[in-house]
């Protein structure tokens, strides 16, 4: 069995590995474990304040105890992300864990992935999941959801502006969302079949975890 951390940002990712991925990656010979980053760990709640700096240096004190190491954590929000693009930040944190590790470096084994934009992009996915878990979406609150995932070619391309990211759309048609509770349980039902289907980026790292 593979052994894989996964740096999470926080609660609502740590739950998302252990609801949806975890037994899928089992099946694989994949066992994965989800740790919480930086202050999320530390104080138990929340997330976010995701740098360049803390995800590096989270990675590489986990290197050591396990047989390969990734991360879940938003592009919204990165700290000092700066204009690297999504895939740049990914290939800069890449470098920055292998200049640390060094002679021991094996880097097949790390691979940093940083969701674009946003965890709850993959919750567009299928938006009619919102009528079906914890009585938090009326049709014509999922029907603007629709409307909103039609504007984009994958769930992945909904935008990160500060008004308009998947977090920001959903929690202004439906004030009763709670990312951590209402999150994992929609990515459930939605399912991981249809948001591979619908996410590229999503895939390709979920491949890469399985293909260890």
């Amino acid at each position: 069995m593979i052994r894989l951390a996964i740096s999470v940002e926080g609660r609502t990712e740590e739950e998302f590995v252990k609801q949806v991925l975890a037994d899928y990656l089992r099946r694989r010979n994949v066992e994965p474990t989800p740790v919480l980053l930086g202050r999320a760990r530390s104080t138990g709640q929340g997330g976010g304040n995701v740098t360049v700096e803390r995800l590096t240096q989270e990675m590489v004190r986990l290197y050591p105890d396990f047989n390969a190491v990734t991360s879940l954590v938003d592009f919204y929000g990165f700290k000092d992300k700066g204009n690297r693009t999504v895939d740049e930040l990914e290939e800069y944190l890449h470098e920055q864990i292998g200049s640390r590790i060094a002679r021991s470096w094996n880097e097949t084994r790390v691979f940093p992935y940083v969701q674009q934009y946003e965890f709850e992009g993959l919750l567009f996915s299928d938006v009619s999941a919102f009528a079906r878990v914890g009585d938090i979406g009326m049709p014509e609150n999922v029907e603007e959801l629709r409307n909103a995932r039609s504007q984009f070619p994958t769930p992945e391309d909904i935008n990160d502006n500060r008004d308009t990211a998947p977090s920001k759309r959903i929690e202004k048609v439906m004030p009763q969302y709670q990312k951590v509770v209402h999150g994992p349980l929609l990515a459930e039902e939605i399912g991981l079949d249809t948001i591979r289907d619908e996410c590229p980026r999503f895939d390709a790292w979920v491949t890469r975890m399985e293909s260890l």
